[in-house]
């Protein structure tokens, strides 16, 4: 896609923070949409559909991260926080409420446009590699890869491009620990390897759409210091487990979906 074609909006009700990111946005050829208040930015954002969103937490007439909320639920548009909140907590909100990354003012306009790049290419991503089925049953949670749709007990998920990418890569290596820095590389980039924050923030959204009680997750176990893995154990199927040999030649007319058999470490 030629940069002209993205358009990206940014929201801040700093003139000058404005004006800077218009002239590097404008510089790297991309169309840059301006909002200075919360409640026009998400109206903008709704109604125009903008590649990226540029999202700032103090704004004069709401905060930044209610804005936020909104729109997660009705859009996965990719938004990178720009802020000059420099504090753990407030990053690790934002990345909870949905922010795909996180720029602490100043910055300079080389590191705008590293940022951006690097969240529009996971986003260009439509699936993570291919995975050896086609679709998934484990216990409640139903994932078809094909059509990148997860339901939980039934009911439809909705994932944003990345967490679908993040939950395939850990469904790939059920019952395997995988290291903050091998996930962090995977998904995002491999300019994000160290950026844990990042991670952790996105593992809090998806145990919070395909787990049952995100306080006590079956599905998405963490390795205290390591990394996560996605285990598939008795405690989290629900019934008993189909091999996958047996479950690809259970014909379709029984509606027998494959269940994951692989047995891994328990511990939470």
């Amino acid at each position: 896609m030629a940069k002209n074609s993205i358009r990206i909006l940014a929201i801040d009700d700093e003139p000058h923070v404005m004006r800077f990111l218009q002239s590097n946005l404008q510089l790297a050829n991309y169309t840059v949409q301006a909002a200075s208040r919360g409640i026009e930015g998400l109206r903008l954002a709704l109604e125009a559909s903008p590649d990226l969103v540029l999202l700032d937490l103090g704004l004069p007439d709401t905060n930044g991260l209610e804005v936020l909320r909104q729109l997660r639920r009705e859009s996965d548009v990719p938004v990178i926080i720009i802020t000059a909140r420099d504090d753990e907590e407030s990053m690790v909100a934002g990345l909870s409420q949905g922010a795909d990354d996180y720029l602490i003012k100043p910055f300079s306009g080389r590191a705008l446009q590293a940022r951006i790049e690097a969240v529009l290419r996971r986003y260009r991503v439509t699936a993570p590699a291919p995975l050896e089925q086609a679709y998934y049953q484990i216990g409640p949670l139903y994932v078809d890869v094909s059509d990148r749709r997860v339901t939980l007990d039934g009911k439809p998920v909705s994932l944003t491009p990345l967490e679908f990418a993040l939950l395939g890569e850990l469904i790939r290596s059920a019952g395997r620990v995988r290291l903050h820095s091998d996930l962090l590389t995977t998904v995002w980039g491999p300019e994000y390897r160290d950026d844990v924050t990042v991670l952790r923030a996105a593992i809090y959204r998806l145990r919070h759409k395909i787990e049952l009680d995100p306080s006590n997750p079956k599905f998405v176990r963490t390795e205290a210091g390591v990394g996560y893995s996605f285990c598939v154990t008795d405690s989290a199927l629900a019934g008993p487990p189909l091999s996958l040999t047996e479950a690809y030649r259970a014909p379709r007319q029984a509606q027998l979906v494959p269940q994951l058999n692989v047995f891994g470490d328990s511990r939470a």
